[in-house]
């Protein structure tokens, strides 16, 4: 493989399905951690509920495809709820541990055997997606340049996107809203907001759902896009993965989680294509990595380039320096 194709392979990840479930999931995570200074581990949860919510409308109970798209939003709703309710008055490092263990709740509940019937089990469920793609406007691959894309990867990119711009227009709007501005103050010094009577609880508790609605949206996307909905694809590493992109963009920015989540999944495929192009042409010997290590190594030197980025600039990308500090109180 050519250096040509290794790179037109790695544009492709850059605008993929993968970089746009990432970029809504740190959205999500950036209006309640980069906003409000809120430690959600939970992103997870909020998107297999997405995902779970249309699924199981359609494909276990029969029911609308778009009733299913409304009861995935009423479910993370109510999910923020649940876990925002008996911690918003605690501190920051309280919603962090109820929101990861809800994240495997989540999972493991989904491949459960007693639940098999309802959620699939760890099989997951198909047969849900015919209605979204029934809508696909378009009828033939589209090219351009020396990429082209199926009709249903295009048409799972087109809404993909365009939830991605509308989210965060979303974003921009609010942060620039008085609402928003009270949210930052929020992150910066919740005891003075409290002191000029807003109701701090409350403000919280909305970024909660926000975020956590957003997190919904990607996970239905995702779903769409397999063809499928399986628990184990919503591990704890879906999470992280967001906060690491939302870091690198930068937190507290409004295109920081897009630009990040592009850089992460270009990263990701041009580092596994170097490295089998490498052992393919012997540059890298055979005793050192093989093929069926360079999944693992990726993940390696993506993470040195991140910690050398938290090192060197760890506002991210985009970010500035004073929106990463977090009274976690």
């Amino acid at each position: 493989m050519d250096w040509g194709s290794i790179f037109e392979l790695s544009i492709r990840e850059l605008i993929g399905v993968q970089a746009i479930v990432f970029a809504l999931a740190a959205i999500g995570i950036n209006v309640q951690f980069g906003y409000t200074g809120l430690l959600n581990f939970g992103q997870a949860a909020f998107a297999a509920v997405g995902g779970y919510g249309v699924a199981v409308l359609v494909t276990t109970y029969n029911q609308s495809f778009w009733l299913g798209i409304a009861v995935s939003i009423v479910a993370a709703i109510v999910l923020a709820l649940l876990l925002g309710v008996p911690t918003l008055r605690l501190r920051a490092d309280y919603l962090a541990i109820v929101t990861i263990a809800a994240s495997e709740i989540v999972r493991l509940v989904g491949r459960s055997a007693w639940g098999r019937d309802v959620f699939g089990g760890s099989d997951g469920i198909t047969g849900f997606s015919t209605t979204f793609y029934d809508l696909n406007p378009y009828t033939e691959p589209f090219e351009l340049g020396p990429f082209e894309f199926r009709e249903r990867i295009l048409w799972v990119m087109t809404v993909g996107w365009g939830l991605v711009a509308l989210c965060t227009l979303v974003v921009w709007l609010l942060m620039r809203s008085p609402w928003g501005r009270v949210l930052k103050a929020i992150r910066e010094d919740e005891d003075a907001v409290r002191s000029l009577g807003k109701n701090v609880y409350s403000y919280k508790m909305q970024s909660l759902v926000l975020g956590g609605v957003i997190g919904a949206l990607a996970g239905i996307v995702y779903s769409m896009f397999q063809g499928a909905m399986q628990p184990d694809v919503y591990a704890t590493n879906f999470t992280f993965f967001a906060y690491a992109i939302l870091i690198l963009g930068g937190a507290a920015t409004v295109f920081g989680p897009v630009l990040g989540a592009a850089i992460v999944w270009f990263a990701f495929q041009f580092i596994d294509l170097t490295l089998r192009a490498g052992i393919s042409n012997d540059y890298i010997p055979t005793w050192l990595m093989t093929q069926n290590d360079t999944g693992a190594v990726r993940f390696m030197l993506t993470g040195v380039v991140l910690v050398l980025l938290l090192v060197f600039r760890p506002q991210g990308i985009l970010g500035d320096r004073r929106e990463i500090a977090l009274d976690a109180r």
